[in-house]
Parts: structure tokens; C-alpha cells; sequence
């Protein structure tokens, strides 16, 4: 009996070692993540100075400040222009309104979101090639100033530049002369004026038409 009774004192204490032994022992969290660092945004901000020459040609109040008059009329002028209308003064806006960008600015690139058929080229055949729009120099601008003067359907100077006062004019001239009425000085424009085209403006007709 004392046998029996000391071979099952052994075997509980063996068994009891056994699953001290096997039992697992926690592992310390990994207190330590790894973070990827990603490139930081650039965010284009136009400055005080680019605001003024823009509220100057929109004809709204010169504060600096982008107010929400001055993004009203942004938002006005950028659809009017093949511009998203989103009411801020991006690069795309700038260059459109002959605005010199910064050495800073020039290095953040044209977001493709700034134009108005962005959203249209998305779903368009990639396989097609891309429009190429046509722009009317200064020098043609200028020309086509005078000649609006000339007729009276422009009172302003010849500044070769595309203001409203000009667009006005155009539209004028367009709606006079049976052409279709858009206020830019497009390619059949020109030629109704008798302005001649640059070999480049010709060239690009050709491949349009295509």
C-alpha cells in the first residue's frame, strides 16, 4: 500500500513538471512600429502682389486678400477660360491670366484637375490624340484690338491682352459678322479680320481637323 501510494505521489509530481514545462510563455509586444515616410504634398498659395494684379483685372476691390468676392469672380472667369471652376488661384489660373508665377511656384507642377475637360478626358479613349487648343498671340490680339476700335466695338487701348472689355468686343464682331458668338479670338475670327495665322497656328489647325 505505502508503494501504491508513493508511485502516485511521483506520477502527480512528474505530470505537474511536465505542464510547467510545456506551458508557453508570453512573448513582449512589439512596442515598435514602422512609419513609411511619405513625400510631403506642395501646396501652390498665390501671394499678395499675384492677388492685387488679380482682383486689378477681375475689377474687384485690390485688398491681397483672397476674400470671397475676389474667389466669386475667379470662379466666374475660369469656365469662361477651359478652367475647373473652383474658386482658387491656382497655377493653371495664373498662367492663364498672364500672372508671373515665383521660382517657387514654377517648381510645383500644373495639377490636371485645374482644366475644365479633366474630368471628360478621365472617361475618353486614351487611343485618341489629345485637342489641341488654339491661342491667339499678343501681337494678333493687339491687331484685333485696333480693328475692333476701328469699328467702334472697342473703346480700350490695345494691350494685347484678352480682357473683358476685348471679349465684349469680339462678341460684338462675331454676332455682327455671322460667326458663332464666343468672345475668343479663335482661328475663323482671325481670318474674318484678315490677321494672319503663325506657322505654328497653321500647323496645329491641320492636325486638329484631322
Amino acid at each position: 500500500m505505502k508503494n501504491f501510494i508513493f508511485i502516485l505521489l511521483v506520477s502527480l509530481f512528474a505530470s505537474v513538471s511536465i505542464n510547467a514545462q510545456t506551458t508557453p510563455t508570453p512573448t513582449p509586444a512589439n512596442t515598435t512600429t514602422t512609419t513609411e515616410t511619405k513625400p510631403k504634398r506642395q501646396i501652390f498659395r498665390a501671394n499678395k502682389d499675384q492677388i492685387i494684379q488679380v482682383q486689378k483685372m477681375l475689377k474687384v476691390e485690390e485688398t491681397g486678400k483672397m476674400d470671397d468676392v475676389t474667389r466669386a469672380a475667379i470662379k466666374k472667369y475660369q469656365p469662361e477660360n477651359g478652367l475647373k471652376a473652383t474658386g482658387t488661384l491656382n497655377r493653371a489660373t495664373l498662367e492663364k491670366m498672364g500672372v508671373e508665377l515665383t521660382d517657387r511656384q514654377k517648381e510645383i507642377p500644373v495639377s490636371p484637375n485645374s482644366y475644365a475637360s479633366a474630368e471628360t478626358n478621365k472617361t475618353s479613349d486614351p487611343t485618341k490624340p489629345k485637342r489641341i487648343i488654339f491661342r491667339a498671340n499678343k501681337e494678333q490680339i493687339m491687331e484685333a484690338q485696333k480693328m475692333l476700335k476701328t469699328n467702334n466695338f472697342y473703346t480700350g487701348e490695345e494691350t494685347g491682352k484678352l480682357d473683358d472689355a476685348t471679349r465684349d468686343g469680339l462678341k460684338k464682331y462675331q454676332a455682327a459678322n455671322n460667326l458663332k458668338v464666343t468672345g475668343t479670338l479663335n482661328k475663323i475670327t482671325l481670318e474674318k479680320m484678315g490677321i494672319a495665322l503663325t506657322d505654328k497656328q497653321k500647323e496645329n489647325s491641320m492636325k486638329d481637323s484631322q
